[in-house]
């Protein structure tokens, strides 16, 4: 179903149009969808019904927004965190700190102990010396914490490098050659219970192969470490499923996808963890921008909207595709640049690209701007922090506020000698 369909000539959110919240709100502004959320979550869970025991902890990182979350735990999913600010989010929300996993290269002694104190269900483990500091800590409170060993297969997942986890040469996890030896010294310390392993290899597959690789990687692991006469009961398998940004991406199937992990873990007798981010939250949202000007070019024109690289930056980070469609279009076409009103080169959405005809006044979406969207915006040169809506059926709520630039200034303090 598409929640974002075109009705009388116009764009709508489920029973909401889109003009109607450009006129109430104001542009730029993230809008998501409720029941767009609900169906993707309600799909990656139902496509791994043939796995026998899940555990679902959806990535905060890609949509963090409270009302989403909150929408999310009510699906039965946990959270996936990487700082201690989503943890207190995950919290806030409702989730249940039992399915919390504390994920992250870079975790502090304060985070660690934040995530001892709210009682989380698994920490994992990046290097040695973060087990040895976590059962520290962990023993000094009488407390055991639970954890797992992330490690890294040596899979290129095929992505673009800068979303890329899973190489030898990428910072996240321990070489998997050197994991039995550093699992069995972990296991050693009190304070301490290990639990299994870890893997994500990336993000934004569309080829379940090297995911498949890397399950099997990990099961010579599980066998090497039950054989040294550890138990291992879990093995949390990460997230990284594709979605489709433009035409020609064929995402995998999530049915297709949970066939292939049932067969590539059958026997495996383990509690299999899921840390889906953008598979969830990235078809969910739209970003909704005004046009301030259509700008003649040398070679094409340039529309210039308002909304820019502060509000979403993935063009600008990875040469991200974002679909630009006008809200109400004529059927006309032409090609042009799509670029932002930001005082930097990069500032820039499309190049070249053909798309609905718009003039100055129009309304027009960057589609599929769910995740990583309003979650990476900044205030540079000064602008306001873009706001977010969430439509649920006929209404809508804003669930962020836009942030003026005025109250981020009475936030700075001049000191006294000058």
């Amino acid at each position: 179903m598409d929640h974002f369909p075109y009705r009388d000539g116009a764009l709508w959110c489920e029973g909401v149009p889109l003009s109607r919240i450009a006129d109430e709100v104001g542009t730029p502004v993230y809008v998501y969808s409720a029941a767009a959320f609900r169906a993707q979550a309600r799909a990656f869970r139902d496509g791994l019904s043939a796995v026998p025991d899940v555990h679902l902890a959806y990535a905060i990182k890609a949509n963090p927004n409270i009302a989403v979350l909150r929408l999310l735990a009510a699906e039965g999913y946990g959270a996936d965190v990487v700082s201690g600010g989503e943890l207190a989010r995950a919290l806030a929300a409702g989730m249940p700190a039992e399915g919390i996993v504390f994920s992250g290269v870079g975790k502090t002694e304060r985070e660690l102990v934040r995530g001892l104190e709210a009682g989380i269900g698994q920490f994992n483990l990046e290097l040695e010396e973060e087990g040895v500091v976590l059962a520290r800590l962990a023993a000094a409170r009488g407390m055991t914490a639970k954890a797992v060993l992330r490690v890294n297969p040596d899979v290129d997942a095929g992505t673009h490098a800068k979303i890329s986890t899973g190489r030898k040469e990428n910072k996240f996890g321990v070489p998997i050659d050197q994991a039995p030896a550093m699992y069995a010294r972990l296991a050693a310390l009190p304070g301490l219970s290990m639990q299994g392993v870890a893997i994500h290899i990336g993000s934004q597959l569309l080829d379940l192969a090297p995911l498949e690789a890397a399950y099997a990687r990990v099961k010579r692991l599980v066998d090497e470490l039950r054989g040294a006469g550890h138990t291992i009961s879990r093995v949390d398998l990460g997230g990284g499923v594709g979605i489709a940004y433009k035409a020609g991406d064929v995402p995998p199937d999530l049915a297709d996808y949970g066939a292939m992990v049932a067969r590539a873990t059958r026997g495996w007798d383990v509690r299999l963890m899921f840390e889906p981010g953008r598979v969830i939250a990235g078809g969910a949202g739209v970003l909704l921008t005004t046009v301030i000007w259509v700008k003649p070019g040398v070679t094409h024109p340039y529309v210039i909207v308002d909304a820019a690289m502060n509000d979403l930056a993935r063009p600008a980070l990875y040469d991200a595709w974002h679909d630009f469609a006008a809200v109400e279009p004529t059927g006309e076409h032409f090609i042009a640049n799509i670029a932002g009103p930001v005082c930097e080169t990069g500032d820039t959405f499309a190049m070249g690209r053909e798309v609905d005809r718009v003039a100055n006044g129009d309304l027009a979406v960057f589609r599929t701007a769910g995740a990583y969207g309003a979650t990476m915006a900044s205030t540079y040169n000064s602008r306001a922090l873009v706001p977010e809506v969430l439509v649920d059926g006929d209404r809508y709520a804003v669930v962020a506020d836009r942030i003026a630039a005025e109250t981020i200034l009475a936030a700075e303090r001049v000191p006294e000698w000058l």
